[in-house]
């Protein structure tokens, strides 16, 4: 057996049981292995989007994926991709044949390339070591929550494993426990300096991010919010973690609704839990107020305060951390209940106790709750619409399509001027209803975001919201959804532009041929992939999205929407921001 060989079956083994790539003679090999052990793969047409997909499917599975490429050039396709994941430490292993001789056309450095975005490295060095060394890097993404590339040099995988006595002949037998990542638990004096926080606070925010994307920890959230008044938001990245809480804020930032952006500049705590708190999600610190005391959970200690200063860090779970918080104010209010109730007259002390528990309340108040029901989502707050007969307003357009598409979605959004519509106007059944692969900021990794997380989650309706830039970036991924038959639903906000630029730019009086182009028929570019496709001018033309869900969904469904560009997003002034 060959190096190839033995490291495939040992990658499945360890749970590696998705791969994405393009194949090449490097890795023809071990992608060849890892198939036969028993991993499904999936043949994307470039590299980058490969890499896009496998990113998408880990976050939205809960496993670590792998993507396939070739030496040299494989790579360096997929680099983008890789660099989306690598910021948003998502636990994606790359295998990535290597050539090791400088003068070979083929030579770059691998391993500086990688580090360059983020990622960390490994290599595969000898017969003896190649599956022990393998399964570290897969250990290492999966407890580290990194992307890790692990280099398969050609003269190495070529190796025979018999010849090598430590390792068995037979390495798809191997008892292979793939790894998980334990849960930290916090410090008891940081639970309890929590604690305290949190009982002094009457306007308290939670504020979740990517740490928090688990029912365990929503469930864990919202019962710790309920007991001390707080409201809830999330992270974009975190979108529907707190979906049919009555105090959920939605998304807490550039995103944010006014009534949210209000509520939550009105806080004297913002908890960050698994949340980073950076320039997007508060709007470059304007959400905080200047008396606002800021908490920041994680279970990697060195985020802790890493994009702004916080007034207490605690290094644990997020879970945990708040269940144990729970416990902790629980059985200091039990004790105080308990010795009022041994007193034959209530004291003063004991009603301040009680004013106390009756100012837990928060931001939970009836007028709030209120104006949360009425007008915290988007598409409850009063716009003019522009739309004409030619072109579509972009809100118009994604409420439509809200009310039409079925409520269990998985959706995945590119880059652009359009984003913020299918992000905040198109609603999500729960945390795993929206893949937003944006901490790169690049177009053109929305459709393959879209595959990566309609695999992972097959049984709900795939959405693909593109502009027309990133859709034809990523066009040669169309094939891709046609040859596995996703029924997807990909909407394309077509402005005949780069719209981020158009609106940064244009209001300064500065040429625009750079940004601007021709009209497109990406409707007939879809059909010659195998898609069904309308081209939409107004709401009516909606008409016809109903039909294709009402009928067998045989073909992908493209969404040409023509919207009107006479202006650009409301977030678009927090991104440029960031620059």
């Amino acid at each position: 057996m060959k190096v190839a060989e033995a490291v495939g079956r040992a990658l499945y083994a360890a749970g590696v049981g998705q791969v994405f790539g393009v194949v090449g003679s490097g890795n023809f090999h071990l992608t060849n292995a890892m198939v036969a052990a028993g991993s499904r793969f999936v043949a994307a047409r470039h590299e980058g989007g490969a890499a896009t997909m496998a990113d998408a499917y880990s976050r939205m599975s809960g496993t670590v994926a792998a993507l396939s490429v070739h030496q040299g050039p494989g790579l360096t396709n997929a680099m983008t991709g890789i660099a989306e994941a690598a910021k948003s430490r998502t636990p994606l292993l790359v295998l990535a044949a290597e050539v090791t001789e400088p003068r070979s056309n083929f030579y770059v450095d691998q391993e500086a390339l990688a580090r360059s975005v983020g990622a960390v490295t490994a290599r595969v060095t000898s017969a003896e070591d190649a599956v022990t060394e393998a399964l570290d890097a897969v250990r290492r993404a999966v407890c580290e929550r990194r992307t890790v590339l692990l280099n398969l040099p050609l003269g190495v995988q070529a190796l025979d494993v018999s010849a090598a006595p430590d390792v068995p002949g037979d390495a798809s037998a191997l008892a292979v426990v793939p790894p998980e990542r334990a849960p930290l638990e916090p410090e008891f004096a940081d639970v309890e300096a929590l604690a305290r926080v949190l009982e002094k606070s009457r306007r308290p925010v939670f504020v979740a991010g990517r740490g928090a994307r688990s029912p365990g920890a929503r469930d864990a959230l919202a019962a710790l919010a309920e007991h001390h008044g707080a409201l809830l938001a999330t992270s974009a990245v975190a979108r529907g973690l707190f979906q049919g809480d009555p105090w959920s804020l939605d998304v807490s930032g550039g995103f944010a609704s006014p009534l949210a952006a209000e509520l939550i500049r009105e806080a004297d705590l913002i908890v960050g839990w698994g949340c980073a708190l950076n320039m997007w999600t508060m709007r470059h610190g304007r959400l905080i107020g200047p008396d606002t005391t800021v908490v920041q959970i994680d279970d990697d200690a060195s985020a802790l305060g890493a994009h702004r200063e916080v007034h207490l860090g605690v290094t644990g779970d997020v879970e945990l951390t708040a269940r144990r918080t729970l416990e902790t104010g629980d059985g200091s209010l039990q004790a105080q209940q308990a010795q009022h109730t041994q007193q034959p007259q209530q004291t003063h002390q004991g009603q301040q106790a009680q004013q106390g528990q009756q100012a837990r309340q928060g931001f939970r108040t009836a007028d709030i709750g209120a104006a949360i029901a009425a007008r915290v989502r988007w598409r409850d707050v009063p716009y003019e619409d522009t739309s004409s007969r030619e072109r579509i307003d972009p809100r118009t357009l994604s409420i439509a399509l809200d009310d039409i598409l079925p409520a269990e979605r998985v959706i995945g959004v590119d880059s652009g001027n359009f984003m913020g519509y299918p992000s905040m106007y198109l609603s999500v059944p729960d945390e795993n209803g929206l893949c937003f692969t944006q901490a790169f900021q690049s177009i053109g990794l929305g459709l393959a975001t879209a595959i990566g997380a309609a695999l992972a989650r097959p049984d709900r309706l795939p959405v693909a919201a593109l502009g027309d830039g990133g859709a034809m970036m990523g066009a040669a991924e169309f094939d891709t959804v046609r040859r596995l038959g996703l029924p997807m639903v990909v909407v394309v906000y077509n402005d005949d532009a780069y719209g981020a630029e158009v609106h940064h730019f244009g209001p300064d009086g500065h040429p625009l041929d750079t940004v601007e182009f021709p009209p497109t028929d990406i409707a007939a570019v879809a059909r010659g992939y195998g898609f069904e496709a309308v081209t939409v001018h107004e709401r009516a033309d909606l008409k016809a999205v109903e039909d294709w869900l009402a009928g067998p969904r045989t073909a992908p469904l493209l969404i040409d929407a023509k919207v009107v560009a006479d202006r650009g997003a409301w977030w678009l002034e927090e991104a440029f921001r960031g620059h």
